[in-house]
């Protein structure tokens, strides 16, 4: 007998699983169960920028004919987001950080407006949500859970009243710079100015928190970073941003912050954008810059030698690719930093020129987490960097809210300065 039972032992260990799945099939059951919840996408600036927010004749059952001129067709369409499996989206509502702030107020209103009516129009296939409640109907229902974030503290003009009023408008998160330094925040990619936030930064992200706005730290400097960790008392997100350890861009968060992640709560949503996901993509453009700053010393007042000498620059140093495996590896270094419960996914298409090879559009999503999956992810795993996560960390961040009903309001005279405070 006991013979028997050995055999029968080594036969099954020696004799493949016949039901073991496929990374594609781990992949679609995790997207089925928990489609992705995306952190950032920028049509609501494709329409400004395309059609000046007029939408009566744009189509967004299908954009892949919007190519016009030097610009490419946009990324997003309700065909490919249910290809990509997504169902919830950030749509940022994005305005210029070079506006004077408060044309950028007027700008981010304009937005708003302009999402909400795009979102109304399609009520079939989107569904505007303020809270998890209402993502987690709209999943339920088959439709898009269609949430807004502000892309730059500029957007509230230094008042923490516009705050509140872009709040009950609809607006779940705010990325508390975009790429300038603000009078109360220093951005990744300017000059800083205060070391991170100062005094009237810090009661920005208190106010948030107050009124259950997500704090959004991608853009931000990294001293920033680590002051709102410190004021913060719910979980912080990073909308669209890699990790700084696979490429070093500024834009990306480094290990000191991950490291911080778990205590806070909050999570990383990894960005498509092959500039900050691809090191080789960042070295090419360093050296493209070098070369054109030479050429243009080379030949001052020449401008046909300088995109001459660029043209022939570019036919001998082709661009390297960006590959889904790299964005699975900002993926796999922010699970080995700070866990698997604090990443999500930010594309930040339509804001881009294109995702990596094989994600170029927001179609892309199921091929990246076959990836993932074929790296050791389980469906677990899966689902809760595509949708469980953010869903927690939103959660906490209105239960913080709920328990703060009793808080007055942080107050600020009008037209008072928020330099140096």
């Amino acid at each position: 007998m006991k013979a028997a039972v050995a055999i029968f032992a080594v036969s099954v260990l020696a004799v493949p699983p016949a039901f073991a799945q496929s990374p594609e099939a781990v992949a679609e059951a995790a997207l089925d169960a928990a489609p992705v919840w995306d952190g950032h996408n920028d049509v609501p600036w494709q329409l400004r920028g395309r059609f000046d927010n007029r939408i009566g004749d744009f189509d967004f059952r299908d954009t892949r004919n919007t190519a016009d001129g030097d610009r490419a067709a946009m990324h997003t369409d309700l065909a490919r987001l249910r290809q990509g499996k997504v169902g919830a989206q950030f749509w940022s509502v994005y305005v210029s950080a070079g506006l004077p702030e408060p044309q950028a107020v007027q700008a981010t209103l304009e937005q708003i407006d302009v999402t909400k009516r795009l979102i109304a129009r399609y009520p079939d296939a989107l569904q505007l949500a303020l809270t998890t409640e209402d993502v987690e109907q709209a999943v339920a229902a088959g439709r898009i859970a269609s949430l807004m974030g502000m892309e730059g503290g500029h957007s509230i003009g230094s008042s923490l009243a516009v705050l509140r009023q872009m709040y009950d408008l609809g607006a779940r998160y705010m990325t508390l710079t975009h790429g300038t330094t603000l009078s109360w925040a220093d951005s990744a990619t300017d000059a800083p100015k205060h070391d991170g936030l100062n005094a009237f930064g810090m009661d920005v992200v208190r106010e948030m928190n107050r009124i259950g706005m997500l704090v959004d730290l991608s853009h931000v400097s990294e001293a920033a970073m680590h002051d709102a960790l410190d004021a913060a008392r719910a979980p912080v997100i990073f909308s669209h941003s890699g990790a700084r350890a696979i490429n070093g861009h500024p834009r990306n968060v480094p290990d000191s912050v991950l490291e911080r992640l778990p205590e806070n709560g909050g999570l990383v949503m990894v960005v498509a954008y092959t500039a900050f996901v691809t090191e080789a993509l960042r070295d090419h453009a360093a050296l493209r810059a070098a070369e054109a700053a030479r050429l243009g010393s080379l030949f001052p007042g020449s401008p046909d030698e300088v995109t001459a000498g660029l043209d022939a620059w570019d036919a001998n140093n082709p661009a390297p690719p960006s590959t889904i495996g790299d964005m699975a590896d900002h993926i796999d270094h922010i699970r080995k930093v700070a866990g698997i419960d604090h990443i999500g996914i930010g594309g930040d298409y339509d804001g881009m020129p294109s995702g990596p090879v094989g994600m170029e559009d927001t179609s892309g999503y199921p091929a990246l987490f076959a990836e993932l999956a074929r790296r050791g992810y389980s469906q677990a795993d899966l689902e809760k960097i595509s949708y469980r996560n953010m869903l927690r960390a939103m959660k906490q961040a209105e239960a913080f809210a709920g328990s703060q009903k009793g808080m007055a309001p942080i107050e600020y005279p009008v037209g008072a300065p928020r330099d140096g405070e």
